[in-house]
């Protein structure tokens, strides 16, 4: 073997070093929809990357992917200022040992995924620690607490974005952001069709979290009697049992079906959906919904002098009008969940209208694609 050939080899084997060498990636997913789109992020940067080791705060979707979960989200889920502020010791516990395990693994860059109260603290630390700080899908900071825009430019090398007006909110506090369309429209495409229902049905949708739930879970099925005609179906979150349902659902007749969510959705004749990501969901499934939230009253105080945004469900948000009606707080009683149900069940022109304006959300959403592209951004920016 020549000379030459022989540092050609060499050069050639130093390359593939660099550019084959095992990426190690740690992912912070602090709730159930963060596992959700970080679990489809996983599979495509491996489809791409297929040495890619993943290290993660996250669940069972995760998991499946390959990633080692070292701590599951349901013990992170914490809702409301009061809920907050009574679990706070285990909050900085959590983040103590979220740093120490970060430190012990020595990854090449952390992806944080929304959950902003936990992540915009390990993305400070993180840049200090001279460790690259991805962010996918965006804390809602246009909703509130606008000023930690300048705490993500300062302390995150690469943010990714999931909703179109996000992209223009932060090119105002120049700095920019990379949308890549919504996840969700991947997860809604991948799914198989199910089987029509045998009776009509409406759909309940209480939340995610225990606290959220055991509120919003009674009222939406004191509005029962008014539809005798309708099945009523609860759709059970994840990581949540069916022990811890029991109770609630009593002796009302309500069906209760978990890890079906979007079977439920797609056959319901509507739905009642507690304010959050299962808002654009049912959306996205082509169901009329009625928007619902109620909290504690001094959490809900303290959040109406904070947000500044017009509505609370995506839907709206997106669309910037009122496309699926809003219940909230004292809103949300038996008597308007009957009216504003029937006005979706009943009137045609209404359905037809929520329906027009879902079509017109998909558009603005950007289509499918949103996985692979968020993938392909994050290992182009790795790599050079």
């Amino acid at each position: 073997m020549s000379v030459y050939t022989f540092k050609n080899e060499v050069l050639i084997a130093l390359l593939d070093g660099l550019i084959l060498r095992t990426m190690k990636y740690y992912i912070v997913a602090g709730e159930a929809s963060g596992d959700l789109h970080a679990s489809n992020l996983i599979k495509h940067i491996k489809l791409a990357d297929t040495s890619a080791q993943f290290r993660a705060w996250g669940g069972d979707l995760m998991r499946k992917q390959g990633a080692d979960i070292v701590k599951d989200y349901r013990e992170l889920a914490f809702m409301g200022f009061i809920e907050v502020t009574m679990n706070l010791r285990t909050i900085l516990n959590n983040i103590s040992f979220c740093k120490q395990d970060i430190l012990a693994y020595k990854p090449d860059a952390i992806i944080l995924v929304d959950y902003p109260g936990f992540n915009l603290r390990i993305a400070k630390w993180a840049k200090q620690q001279d460790i690259k700080v991805i962010y996918y899908i965006s804390p809602q900071i246009w909703a509130w607490k606008q000023s930690r825009v300048h705490q993500i430019k300062r302390n995150v090398d690469l943010m990714l974005v999931i909703l179109p007006f996000e992209e223009e909110f932060y090119l105002r506090f120049n700095y920019k952001v990379h949308f890549v369309g919504h996840p969700l429209l991947d997860a809604i495409a991948e799914r198989p069709l199910p089987n029509r229902p045998e009776k009509p049905y409406i759909a309940v949708l209480p939340g995610s979290r225990k606290q959220e739930i055991e509120k919003m879970l009674p009222i939406m099925l004191s509005a029962m009697p008014y539809f005798p005609q309708f099945d009523f179906v609860v759709a059970g979150a994840p990581g949540q049992t069916a022990e811890f349902y029991k109770p609630l659902l009593g002796k009302t007749g309500a069906r209760f079906v978990t890890g079906k969510t979007y079977d439920v959705i797609t056959n319901a004749t509507a739905a009642m959906v507690t304010s959050g990501t299962a808002t654009l969901e049912t959306a996205l499934l082509n169901t009329p919904q009625v928007v619902c939230y109620k909290g504690s009253n001094i959490s809900y105080l303290i959040a109406k002098q904070l947000i500044k945004v017009k509505y609370i469900s995506l839907v709206n948000l997106i669309l910037d009008r009122p496309a699926v009606k809003e219940l909230i707080q004292d809103e949300l009683t038996t008597h308007n969940l009957q009216k504003e149900l029937d006005a979706i069940i009943i009137n045609e022109e209404n359905r037809n209208r929520m329906l027009a304006d879902y079509d017109e959300l998909k558009q603005k959403l950007g289509g499918t694609g949103a996985s692979a592209r968020a993938a392909g951004i994050i290992i182009d920016y790795l790599n050079n």
